[in-house]
Formats: structure tokens, C-alpha cells, sequence
């Protein structure tokens, strides 16, 4: 799932300042302060702390005019696994390939990844098109995409996926709906045929 819900551990300070709000408002929102964003090897994209499961009982560091909670919280990440499918949108392209739009982080579709044909790149699109098939991609497109490398980096801006849609099933709306619309069409003109031979004047 590129989507998960984590239920994490911490100790939170919860400075003087806010010693009269709501506790849990207070120590979600510090959470939401220091989690959301991180962009972890093992846990993902943080993205949104949801809740808050449990607090301890606060303790006093000598010095230290905060009090600490033991936390329980949950949080929202995106954690993308390596063959899994995504679904998005192609935000710009490229000579060397298209972006898309996966959630937190922009995967990259290299050129060599984007179809099983000999392709085209229309700068005036700007759009790539296969040149037997007559297939295209062009920002906007909705495309399934599968995972094939995954690099998380400290940020979402220096965080990489790189995925393929050389696959069976995988590729734009247009590409995976049109073999559908083909057997409709064709079904179609196969009726209005049979009609006509019926109303035929024998």
C-alpha cells in the first residue's frame, strides 16, 4: 500500500506557554509541528498526524520549565514499495521523459520506460507518441505506473521514484479503456448490420 497509517511512540515537550490550552490539542499540534514532512528511509513521507492514542503522565526535567508526555500518536505516511502500481497524473513532459504525479513525491517515467514502441517526442505538445501504435502521453493524462526504483532523501524535493508502464495493463486511461471502446464500436456496427438485414424487404 503507498498509503499507511503508523501508530508511533515519543516524548513530547510541551512548553510553559501552553500549559492552559487542551493537553491533547497541545501536544497534537507539536507533533503535527515536528513530524509532518520528514521524509523517512524506513516509515516514508510523513504526512499527517491523525490523532493521538494515548498520553502519560507528564514529568518535570530539573531546569527545564516544559513538561514531558509519553505519546502514543498516529500518523498518516506515504510509503511507496518497490513493483507496487500507482495511479497519477502527468504533470509535465520532458525530452527524457515524462513526470507524474504519485502524491508527496513526483515519479519520473525515463523514455525508455513509456511504452513498447518506437516513440516521438513532440516538443510542441509537449507529448511523446508512439510511432506504430499512435499512442500518446501528455501532461494531463491519467496513467497506472508500477514502482521500479524508489529513493527517499531527507525531503520530498530530493525523493525519486522511477516507474514503468512497459507492462501489460499499464499506461494511460486512453490506452487501457481503448481496446474496451473497440470491442463496443465493433459489437455495435455488428447490431445495426443484423437490424438492417432484418428489415430487409424479403
Amino acid at each position: 500500500m503507498a498509503y499507511v497509517i503508523y501508530k508511533l511512540q515519543d516524548t513530547v515537550r510541551v512548553p510553559p506557554d501552553k500549559f492552559k490550552s487542551n493537553l491533547k490539542k497541545a501536544v497534537l499540534e507539536i507533533i503535527q509541528q515536528d513530524y509532518e514532512g520528514i521524509v523517512d528511509e524506513d516509515l516514508g513521507v510523513l504526512i499527517a498526524a491523525t490523532g493521538i492514542e494515548s498520553i502519560g503522565e507528564g514529568r518535570v526535567v530539573p531546569g527545564d520549565g516544559g513538561a514531558w508526555y509519553d505519546t502514543v500518536f498516529s500518523i498518516l505516511a506515504f510509503k511507496p514499495d518497490l513493483q507496487e502500481v500507482l495511479e497519477g497524473e502527468v504533470t509535465e513532459v520532458t525530452e527524457f521523459g515524462a513526470f507524474v504525479s504519485t502524491g508527496p513525491i513526483e515519479g519520473l517515467i525515463h523514455v525508455s520506460q513509456i511504452m513498447d514502441d518506437f516513440i516521438n517526442y513532440d516538443i510542441k505538445g509537449p507529448k511523446f507518441v508512439g510511432k506504430e501504435s499512435g499512442r500518446k502521453i501528455q501532461v494531463g493524462d491519467d496513467v497506472l505506473a508500477r514502482i521500479v526504483t524508489i529513493s527517499l532523501k531527507g525531503s520530498t524535493s530530493k525523493s525519486k521514484i522511477g516507474l514503468t508502464m512497459r507492462q501489460p495493463g499499464l499506461g494511460s486511461k486512453e490506452w487501457r479503456l481503448k481496446p474496451f471502446m473497440k470491442k463496443a464500436r465493433a459489437k455495435e456496427t455488428g447490431e445495426r448490420k443484423e437490424k438492417k438485414e432484418r428489415l430487409r424487404p424479403r
